[in-house]
Formats: structure tokens, C-alpha cells, sequence
């Protein structure tokens, strides 16, 4: 087979640029799970699968799944190579976070299709319905049920407007409709897998900084998340000394600047509040309330973790110490995830043969590979982001050039790829 054509790295552009037409927001880019654009961005996703000549399904948490079978000489028990994606973003987001994972496989299976070439392996490409958080407060939500790690409790989760996850499976045509049944029948057998390999853009600077398009990660920084509520007493702004206050927003200001502080403290260690609330705040009525989400992550778990404690312990005293409460909860943690060497490997094998460095970097953003390296060798390759490595932002951006080599590269892989 020919390498792709050379406006296919341009066609992947296109393809995302055609899905984000599907938006929450207007005048930007926000794909919620389960809202009426993220059902559209699932409608288009499975009919741009088919016409690569895949045969599709969609599971009972909502992953779109094409299978591009494969050569009828492999027999009945062939096995499945994965890859794939999120399609869901975060709010005002870009518009190649995850979905370069889903459509680049979708152009490359579609090429293969037209060239007539069949592999010794089924390919499933899946896109997954959600990995943000971004309307349940979730983690992998998705490929945490493809995966089996699935907890029946997140369907009591409530989104913003008081809507369950359950309610909002119930009211969707998703099979099964949030059956806690049908999500864990939706498990994929690990022992049918080959692997599971996940394109995405970096997300971040140090491709673009070595002038390199494509990169190969070692691991996948483990995260926690969390959402913080801090309650005082509202009174009077004028009238309250200083010193008689319980406010709710100054305890949370130190809570944030701690945070902050600790997460300094080692190398790969870093901690982000990217939520800060008031409710029914007022300009002169100290804040009896204050809501905020921290992240925290880091390359070993270890450090994570130490560092959460001493966060947990610092908000408690500083609780204390101001007279108001707080309540710390946790979504369940992701921890740090490697990337198997074996796989790694033949991605090296296959850039060294176009003259291309094998760069190795980690990973400090969470991938959906993160929960599927629980039941599965995962391996992730890296395209370079452009303007200055701008991620969960609508200036990110890649290039058709970087998106035409990673589907090269990629399509080497597929065609050599060795099982373990």
C-alpha cells in the first residue's frame, strides 16, 4: 500500500472541524455528555465509521464502536487491537483533545478500506463518550464501563441542574437505559485484546520546543479530583468586625493558595483549582458558602498522594482555625499509568525507519488509555500542538502536515504490528 494520500492529514482537520459545529455554547466549543450536541457528535462519528467501511455499535454508556474486521484468514478467534478517544470537551475547549484519537484512526481504517487491505487483527476504534467531568463531575466515566471499573454509585451523581446520571440514561436510547446491568455487561473481555494505543495531540509545549511532530509517552501522571465545600456564616459586610467574621471565601482563598504551595514542591507534582464559587453571593454580605474544585496530579502516585494528605490536613486547620467547616470529597483517583515497552517499541521502530527521533516524554494530562491499562498493554503517541502548546482552549491547534505524518506513522504501526 501507498503511503495516505497527502491531503489526508488535512481531511482529519476538516473531520474536526465539521464535529465541533456540534456545541453546547455558541460562538465556542462545549460538548457535554449526553446534551443534544454530544448526540449529534455521536450520530457523526458513527456514520464517519461506517463510511470507512467499519461496522459500528454503541454500547449502553454511550462509546461509539467501529470494528474494522479482520482478514478472513485470521479465523474466528482473531483478536482486537483498540484505539481510540474522547469525543466529549470541556467548556469553551478545542477541538482536537480527543477527537484527533478518534478521527485519525477513522481516515487511516478508511484508507486501508479503499486500498483493500485487510490486517491479521480486528481494529476497533472507539470513541469515548466521556472523559471530562464536565456535567457529572466524573472521571473516564466511559471508559471506566468499556473497561469493567465501573461504580454504580456515580448514577446518583447530579449534574447542575439537579438531573442524576440515571435519569439522564433513563431519558436517553442508549441500551439498556443506565440498567446498572447493561453498564457492566458493556465490559470488554480482556483476554480478547492485543492492546489498546491512543493518538492525541500533547497537550502542552515540549514537542514543539525540540521541533519534533510526534512523540512517544512513558506514562500517564496519576490524578485526583476534588470538590471542596466550605461553609461560614453570612452577615452583614459593614457591621461584622474583621475579627468576628466566619467567611467562607477568605478560608477557601487560603484553601486555594495552599493548594498551590504544596503542589510546588516536586518536580512532577502539580495542583489546579479551575472552579471557584460564591453561591447566592452579594457585594456587601461577607459569604456564608464557597464551592471549588482541586486537581492534583503527578508522575508517581506516591507523591500524589503524600501530597493530598497534607492538602486535606491544611484545609481541616485552616477550617478550624477560621471558624467554618469543610467538607473535602473525593471522585475516585486514577493512578499513574505506564506505557508498555513492548508497544513503545514498535511505535520507535517505526519513526527511526522514516528517519524520525523516537522522543519519549511523559504524560501530565489523563487519558482514557489511563483506564484501559487496567485490563491492557497501552501505548500513546504524541502529535505536537501549535501555539505554544495551548490545550482545553479554543487557540489549540495542530497542523494537516503533523496530522498527515501521525497517520503515517500510524498506519506503519497497524501493518506491522507484532502481538506480545
Amino acid at each position: 500500500m501507498h503511503s495516505p494520500s497527502p491531503s489526508l492529514g488535512q481531511s482529519i482537520l476538516d473531520a474536526a472541524d465539521a464535529l465541533a459545529r456540534f456545541s453546547d455554547m455558541e460562538g465556542g466549543l462545549t460538548c457535554a455528555y449526553l446534551t443534544p450536541a454530544h448526540r449529534a457528535a455521536a450520530a457523526m462519528l458513527a456514520e464517519r465509521m461506517r463510511a470507512a467501511g467499519m461496522q459500528v455499535r454503541v454500547d449502553a454508556i454511550g462509546n461509539v464502536i467501529g470494528r474494522y474486521e479482520a482478514d478472513p484468514s485470521a479465523g474466528p478467534d482473531a483478536k482486537v487491537l483498540m484505539t481510540g478517544s474522547h469525543f466529549d470537551t470541556v467548556r469553551n475547549g478545542g477541538r482536537y483533545d480527543g477527537r484527533l484519537g478518534i478521527l485519525l484512526p477513522i481516515a487511516v481504517v478508511g484508507a486501508l478500506n479503499e486500498a483493500g487491505i485487510r490486517l491479521p487483527y480486528h481494529f476497533d476504534v472507539v470513541g469515548f463518550a466521556e472523559e471530562e467531568g464536565l456535567r457529572f463531575k466524573t472521571s473516564f466515566l466511559a471508559s471506566s464501563v468499556l473497561a469493567g471499573r465501573f461504580d454504580p454509585a456515580l448514577l446518583a451523581r447530579a449534574d447542575a441542574d439537579g438531573i442524576t446520571l440515571a435519569q439522564a440514561l433513563a431519558e436517553s436510547d442508549l441500551p439498556g437505559r443506565g440498567d446498572p446491568d447493561a453498564l457492566r455487561a458493556a465490559a470488554v473481555d480482556p483476554a480478547t485484546l492485543l492492546g489498546f494505543v491512543e493518538v492525541h495531540i500533547e497537550q502542552g509545549p515540549v514537542l514543539l520546543h525540540h521541533d519534533l511532530p510526534l512523540g512517544i509517552v512513558t506514562q500517564i501522571a496519576g490524578s485526583s479530583r476534588f470538590q471542596v465545600r466550605v461553609e461560614g456564616l453570612a452577615s452583614h459586610a459593614g457591621t461584622t468586625p474583621m475579627t468576628m467574621r466566619k467567611d467562607a471565601a477568605a478560608a477557601a482563598a487560603e484553601m486555594v493558595l495552599l493548594v498551590e504551595s504544596r503542589c510546588g514542591q516536586a518536580p512532577t507534582l502539580v495542583g489546579t483549582v479551575g472552579q471557584l464559587q460564591v453561591p447566592n453571593g452579594s457585594s456587601n454580605v461577607i459569604p456564608a458558602a464557597c464551592h471549588f474544585s482541586m486537581d492534583i496530579r503527578a508522575g508517581e502516585d506516591a507523591v500524589r498522594e503524600a501530597a493530598i494528605a497534607d492538602i486535606v490536613a491544611g484545609i481541616e486547620a485552616i477550617a478550624a482555625r477560621r471558624g467554618v467547616r469543610a467538607e473535602v470529597e473525593r471522585v475516585p483517583p486514577v493512578n499513574n499509568a505506564p506505557c508498555a515497552p513492548w508497544l513503545r517499541a514498535q511505535f520507535a521502530a517505526v519513526l527511526n525507519k522514516r528517519g524520525l527521533q523516537a522522543f519519549e516524554l511523559p504524560s501530565g494530562a489523563g487519558h482514557d488509555a489511563m483506564m484501559m491499562q487496567r485490563i491492557t498493554d497501552v501505548a500513546m503517541l504524541f502529535v505536537r500542538c501549535g501555539n505554544g502548546g495551548i490545550s482545553h482552549n479554543p487557540l489549540e491547534t495542530i497542523t494537516a502536515e503533523d496530522a498527515q505524518l501521525a497517520a503515517e506513522v500510524f498506519v506503519d504501526f497497524l501493518r506491522h504490528f507484532k502481538p506480545r
